[in-house]
């Protein structure tokens, strides 16, 4: 699972996680409305499948959207909205929908050209004349389409410590430190998927329409469609009302956690909707960006623009019960991922939050559109849904597709153990660390993201990030100069290494740090720190 991202994984249908149960639960009400004739068109058993997919994966609550043909053939809640409360999701219940966000941000950005605002080709300087990236050439050169597609040179998730977990940095100073982060490969030659790119196409919109992001969403795109249940901010899953709570697998266990209510990056990912308002936005995106009254939201040029290949993605092959799902081509649009599936073109996308994951995709030559939305880290739910679905309304062979994401999510975690055992066995516990405990503490600070500090407190070493609260943690040695930082809010799950490098005189010269788990989520960008000891002040 990643955050407000669709990873290389993920756009190849082989994200696996785990997840939770509950009975599927009728909406209560549903507007646009299902008719009869269109349940129909439904697989066989559709409820009771949900249900087994629900219980196989462990997810509380979900809500399924199938629109097909211009009309609203499934908008439906099933399980609850929390475990141990008995409330059940309904189609008006709102998720986080995460990344699927970044495309009604793109979409904003292609009414703004439509209006003659700006220019997709444009260099960014033109609207932000402050923004810079490491590479001067890149800063003149970086477009506005390369806001959106992920080939700007940085790394996968660079620069998101910046916002996550949530930091005291607001939106201006998380763009204003992207100069700080160094590319991993050349402009515009490779594939790596980032968030903060994001939070400056929504920097630019604010910057031409004289409107914040947030209120060009509501009023220009949500008020529009008729979304008029949807939320544009992370911190609207706090609001109380008709709002399935996330949950995750905390120690073993699945449970509620805490809902991420940071509004810095709410342009790539503060979207909270319903299956009804999901049901909506399929059908105009699905008509072109026609809305029901016949008028646009969009053009047919914007909504070619949205679903056409920019950013090509390398294809690896799916765990082996997923063979039919490889793509035979595979790329990125505007906000959107592009690919094939049974001879036929798939746009989609996928979102991720803590304690939230969502599906949203196309097939337009079938005029098939289907969104679903979960209160658990439950990728594998969502894909298996996703192809019954798909399969039932292109006519395809049946397949067993719970037996198949159950099977392969298997071999990850099995594979994830393997590695995370191996780790462990390669530690040289008897090994002590150079200096004293006392001589690790200190302030140590890093170009893009800013001092992190070390303390000696009660005869062990705590870390702290300056300017993210929730990011404390205990080091614990680990061998030789590395520590393990065990982050005190366990719903993290993103235990780190701290390697200490001595200089030849015995002082501490840099630390590095990386991931305990290949499982830890990629937003957990510490493998890009390079942090440096701050010299004490002199004395006067």
């Amino acid at each position: 699972m990643s955050r407000l991202s669709i990873s290389a994984v993920a756009v190849c249908w082989m994200t696996l996680a785990s997840n939770l149960a509950g009975a599927a639960t009728e909406a209560r009400a549903a507007a646009p409305a299902t008719s009869a004739a269109t349940a129909a068109a439904l697989p066989a058993g559709f409820d009771a499948y949900v249900a087994q997919v629900m219980k196989a994966f462990e997810v509380p609550g979900l809500s399924v959207t199938v629109v097909k043909d211009g009309a609203v053939v499934l908008a439906k809640g099933y399980g609850v909205k929390k475990l141990g409360d008995p409330a059940p999701v309904d189609a008006q219940t709102r998720f986080g929908i995460a990344s699927n966000t970044k495309v009604f941000t793109a979409t904003a950005l292609g009414m703004l050209v439509e209006e003659g605002k700006i220019e997709w080709d444009a260099p960014v300087v033109r609207y932000l004349p402050g923004f810079q990236m490491w590479d001067p050439w890149v800063t003149r050169e970086l477009t506005v389409r390369d806001l959106l597609v992920h080939r700007s040179g940085l790394g996968l998730g660079a620069g998101d410590l910046l916002w996550w977990p949530p930091s005291t940095y607001d939106r201006k100073e998380i763009a204003r430190r992207l100069r700080f982060l160094k590319p991993v490969a050349s402009f515009r030659t490779a594939y790596a998927y980032d968030n903060v790119l994001y939070l400056v196409a929504g920097q630019v919109i604010e910057a031409v329409s004289g409107q914040s992001w947030e209120d060009f969403m509501t009023t220009r795109i949500l008020g529009k469609v008729g979304m008029t249940g949807s939320n544009v901010t992370h911190s609207g899953a706090l609001g109380g009302g008709n709002v399935a709570a996330p949950h995750a697998r905390i120690d073993g266990v699945v449970r509620p956690v805490d809902p991420f209510a940071s509004d810095n990056t709410n342009p790539a990912g503060g979207i909270n909707s319903s299956a009804q308002d999901m049901a909506r936005w399929l059908l105009v995106l699905l008509a072109d960006g026609r809305l029901p009254d016949g008028s646009r939201l969009f053009s047919d040029a914007t909504s070619a623009n949205l679903a056409s290949i920019v950013t090509p993605i390398p294809i690896s092959n799916p765990p082996e019960e997923l063979a039919a799902t490889r793509p035979q081509f595979l790329g990125y649009g505007l906000g959107l991922g592009i690919s094939d599936y049974r001879g036929h073109k798939l746009i989609r996308h996928s979102g991720g939050l803590p304690g939230y994951v969502s599906h949203v995709l196309r097939v337009p030559d079938v005029g098939l559109g289907i969104s679903v939305l979960t209160n658990q880290e439950a990728d594998s739910a969502y894909g298996a849904i996703n192809y019954t679905l798909i399969d039932h309304f292109l006519k395809a062979p049946r397949t067993d597709w719970l037996a198949a994401f159950q099977k392969a999510e298997a071999r990850q975690q099995a594979r994830t153990a393997e590695e995370e055992r191996k780790t462990q066995a390669a530690r040289n516990a008897a090994s002590r660390p150079s200096l004293s405990l006392e001589s690790y503490a200190g302030t140590y600070s890093d170009d893009w993201y800013g001092d992190v500090a070390v303390a000696f407190e009660n005869g062990k070493l705590v870390m702290r990030f300056s300017h993210t609260p929730g990011l404390v943690g205990d080091l614990e040695h680990w061998q030789y100069d590395t520590f393990v930082a065990r982050w005190r809010d366990r719903e993290l799950r993103a235990d780190a290494f701290v390697s200490f490098a001595l200089d030849p005189n015995g002082k501490i010269d840099q630390v590095k740090m990386r991931a305990v788990s290949p499982a830890t989520d990629f937003s957990f960008d510490f493998h890009d720190l390079l942090l440096r000891p701050v010299p004490a002040p002199a004395r006067p």
